[in-house]
């Protein structure tokens, strides 16, 4: 996810930011992680604050920034950062203009531990999640920068900046039992959705891709998040964000690890999946792919 600094925003940003926060419904279930902090951070921008004023206010009210948060010399391998007494580090959001021209947005949060934000919806969801799952947002960041470092820039991204992108941008963390995850992984929805209906009263599906938090403002039925599994036996975000860091290497990302999911198949995410009709429709719950040479049942 690349972008430029560009000229001062108009005050007016923020407005137009505050209306499209307006839309956004809190009582949603994918938006339970973060619904305090949004809401609160809202508030502000509704107030008359950038978003990035209104996320960093909120970060003061949870914890001081380490003043070396996020320095990037202190991972220039590419390796995840050591665990700190004080918990993971939350970076600093600054506004987009503080992006020189012609740097690569990724190397300039992995160098100086800021995160350019504009006033509009996708930045302000990217800042939650940063907020929510500071380790494995810095671990995806400083991959996201290795690869850079890298192979530059320009051209194809490969494999592994592909993956980050897709995890950042539109994935998901299912902690459920087994018979849910291997249902998922086949893609058999019937089973998941139906067969095993009452399993996901002990599953939880943990959004971190800003994106698809973006266009679950106004759910449609297609939206879809790429998911990786997670050990059920993890307790609480916390938990979950220091899994996840530890578990992203660029081995996993390259090897492709995620499964689709209809976010709104999910029991309890949207009213017209309590029908087992609604699992029906074959261009929203796709059947696995047949690999060639081979007969379905094979």
């Amino acid at each position: 996810m690349s972008r430029r600094g560009g000229p001062a925003r108009p005050r007016a940003a923020p407005v137009a930011a505050a209306d499209a926060l307006a839309a956004i419904d809190w009582r949603a279930p994918w938006l339970a992680p973060v619904a305090s902090p949004g809401r609160t951070a809202a508030a502000a921008v509704a107030g008359g604050a950038t978003v990035a004023e209104a996320l960093n206010a909120r970060g003061r009210q949870e914890a001081p920034l380490p003043p070396d948060a996020l320095d990037g010399r202190a991972a220039q391998d590419g390796t995840a950062a050591a665990p700190r007494a004080d918990g993971p580090a939350r970076p600093r959001f600054v506004p987009p203009q503080a992006l020189p021209a012609g740097e690569p947005y990724e190397r300039f949060v992995f160098a100086t531990g800021r995160v350019p934000t504009r006033c509009n919806l996708h930045d302000f969801f990217n800042g939650l999640v940063w907020q929510a799952f500071p380790a494995a947002k810095a671990r995806l960041n400083r991959l996201q920068a290795g690869e850079i470092a890298a192979h530059g820039i320009g051209g194809r991204r490969g494999p592994v900046r592909d993956a980050i992108t897709l995890l950042d941008e539109n994935g998901a963390l299912l902690q459920a039992p087994e018979v849910l995850q291997a249902a998922l992984a086949a893609r058999d929805w019937r089973a998941l959705f139906v067969t095993h209906r009452a399993r996901w009263a002990e599953a939880r599906l943990w959004l971190v891709g800003h994106a698809l938090m973006e266009q679950l403002v106004r759910p449609r039925k297609g939206l879809t998040a790429h998911v990786l599994p997670a050990p059920a036996a993890l307790k609480n975000i916390a938990s979950i964000d220091g899994w996840l860091a530890g578990a992203l290497t660029p081995g996993l990302l390259a090897a492709k690890p995620f499964r689709p999911l209809p976010v709104l198949g999910v029991p309890g995410w949207w009213p017209a999946n309590a029908s087992p009709d609604f699992y029906d429709d074959a261009q929203v719950f796709r059947p696995a792919r047949v690999p060639a040479g081979r007969r379905p049942g094979d």
